[in-house]
């Protein structure tokens, strides 16, 4: 994205009209290249309002992440551990990002953040639809010391960060899908991915990536292959009869996911999954319902019964026994 791009972004940040001819001036171009930005900025997916003899606008403004705002919102101890906070306007994936640096040099600590993807995915390589200005994508580099095995569980421990962070803004009702999605009344939300580079039993890195949907376009979330739902809709749903609608501030927002997610870090190779275990079941969105779970090779039925101390999905199968499933390319479905 250009510096004018970006410049006109927030120019319309405030969500009123402005003419052509004003962009042009406070931007030192003429109405025909404003207009050339503008069209490459539809395409990169951002909505415009344009009206003739008006201007152009965004419709309810957009909620720009800014690098200070998003420390404003850290506590010291939070602050201390980030060793680098970078924010992007466009990126192809933070994920990706993040695994190049920590391929390159030490980097745990580091929390990037985007405005947009253009190739952002998610678990089983799914494609992760990322419009600009709307969601949260996040990732965080973290070392751990004692490879894999102390990583069992991450995943659903990062929900339970998430579900936290949610929680302080009236999000009660908030779920956890095994092994990596957020759910709320059965639609996602968002997900987890964890991407692990160094010694499988040693010293490793690993990258956290949360994708969280704020305020998702509509003509965005057409493309998403399953129902979904994003903190704009839930808000406006369960806000008091005659209240203005007020969707948190996105650099608020990710502020406290990012605080969340690093203070569990901070101890989770010490504490493990067993200290998240009850918190993550009590928020167990398929448990006790019938449920299909997909591996390479087969797909088994059984009723969902939680997950055990090292994250493990647990599920009873017609016979009575109880099977565990843990890690590798799995997909749990609810029967039909």
């Amino acid at each position: 994205m250009s510096d004018t791009q970006t410049n006109i972004l927030r120019l319309l940040s405030d969500g009123e009209f402005h003419s052509g001819e004003s962009l042009g001036k406070q931007l030192g171009c003429s109405r025909a290249a404003v207009w050339k930005h503008l069209q490459k900025l539809e395409a990169a997916g951002l909505e415009l309002d344009s009206v003739k003899g008006t201007g152009y606008r965004i419709m309810g403004g957009l909620d720009l992440l800014e690098e200070q705002k998003l420390r404003a919102g850290f506590s010291q101890d939070v602050s201390n551990s980030i060793r680098e906070l970078q924010v992007f306007q466009h990126i192809d994936s933070t994920n990706k990002f993040a695994r190049e640096l920590a391929e390159r040099q030490a980097a745990t600590g580091t929390v990037i953040l985007a405005e947009q993807q253009s190739a952002g995915r998610g678990r089983r390589g799914k494609v992760w639809i990322s419009p600009f200005a709307a969601n949260i994508y996040l990732s965080i580099i973290w070392d751990f010391n004692d490879g894999a095995q102390a990583l069992q569980g991450l995943s659903l421990a990062v929900g339970v960060a998430v579900k936290r962070a949610l929680s302080d803004y009236g999000l009660q009702s908030v779920q956890l899908k095994w092994p990596n999605d957020i759910y709320v009344d059965n639609k996602k939300l968002g997900g987890i991915l964890l991407e692990m580079i160094g010694d499988p039993v040693g010293h490793c890195s690993v990258i956290i990536g949360v994708g969280l949907n704020v305020s998702m376009p509509a003509k965005s979330g057409s493309r998403i292959e399953q129902e979904w739902t994003d903190i704009a809709t839930l808000l406006k749903e369960n806000r008091p009869s005659g209240e203005p609608l007020k969707t948190p501030s996105r650099n608020r927002l990710a502020a406290a996911l990012i605080s969340e997610i690093i203070l569990l870090l901070g101890d989770f190779e010490s504490r493990g999954f067993a200290a998240y275990c009850d918190e993550w079941q009590a928020a167990d969105a398929f448990y006790n319902q019938q449920a299909t779970i997909s591996t390479a090779k087969e797909s088994i039925n059984g009723v969902v019964k939680g997950v055990d101390k090292d994250g493990a999905l647990r599920l009873q199968l017609s016979d009575g026994r109880v099977e565990r499933f843990i890690g590798g390319e799995l997909s749990l479905r609810l029967a039909k």
